[in-house]
């Protein structure tokens, strides 16, 4: 048990390594969290355009 232990600690060790060694390690980070922000804003815009385009739709006088 003690040397499925030991290999597994020297292969987390490897890959967190690798890890570290990426150089584009944040990028897809990054890239989330901007396109959630993008996503974010064009959601209010299209909330910002419908409340208007319904509160006008509302003032039409039909009668």
């Amino acid at each position: 048990m003690p040397a499925l232990l030991t290999y597994l600690a020297a292969k987390l060790r490897e890959r967190w390594q690798e890890i570290r060694d990426a150089k584009d390690a944040g990028y897809s980070t990054e890239t989330a969290l901007v396109t959630a922000l993008l996503v974010t804003l064009a959601l209010v815009v299209v909330g910002i355009i419908a409340a208007k385009v319904a509160g006008k739709a509302d003032s039409i006088d039909l009668g």
